[in-house]
């Protein structure tokens, strides 16, 4: 019975130290602004010197936000394996609230990744040639799609494919 009650505080001692890192993991990290010296996590291209949606995406582990030159690379980054398990906040371009020749890069302009809305096979292009639109409000990405065509898809119905597809 002796031998029992230093082996149970050994156990719960793991546990609460695995809680306490979970919890070190589950801070919010918040949209930084894109400063104009920023290059793509991805390509390295410098950041603000090309018109279309840009992003931002963090991983477990890494305090500093990965900022990327198009969306199209930051799917071609978080969709990969061994990122898709690690990335925490991930962020995109609200293209309805800014301008697609010159988006603002202030971190306002940005949208959750997760729940914002897409718009592919659509006609402008981005940093590395077409990409794929963003948006925070369906509507907005749907008078996208009366304006410039193109077809609407959730965060979750974005695949390494269709990415690789985008011409």
């Amino acid at each position: 019975m002796k031998f029992l009650q230093p082996a149970f505080l050994l156990v719960l001692v793991f546990i609460l130290s695995a809680c306490n890192s979970n919890q070190r993991d589950s801070s919010h990290n918040p949209a930084v602004d894109i400063n104009s010296g920023d290059e793509c996590h991805l390509c390295g291209m410098f950041i603000s010197r090309f018109p279309g949606p840009k992003g931002e995406a963090y991983v477990r582990g890494n305090p500093q936000a990965f900022k990327f030159c198009s969306t199209r690379d930051l799917f071609s980054y978080i969709l990969q394996p061994d990122v898709k398990t690690i990335a925490k906040e991930i962020y995109v371009h609200d293209m309805g609230k800014t301008d697609w020749q010159k988006p603002a890069s202030q971190a306002n302009y940005f949208t959750d990744a997760r729940t914002a809305y897409y718009v592919i096979n659509q006609p402008l292009k981005g940093a590395m040639g077409h990409t794929i639109a963003s948006f925070a409000k369906q509507q907005d990405a749907e008078a996208f799609i009366k304006k410039h065509g193109g077809k609407l898809l959730r965060f979750d119905d974005i695949t390494l494919d269709i990415v690789a597809d985008i011409q």
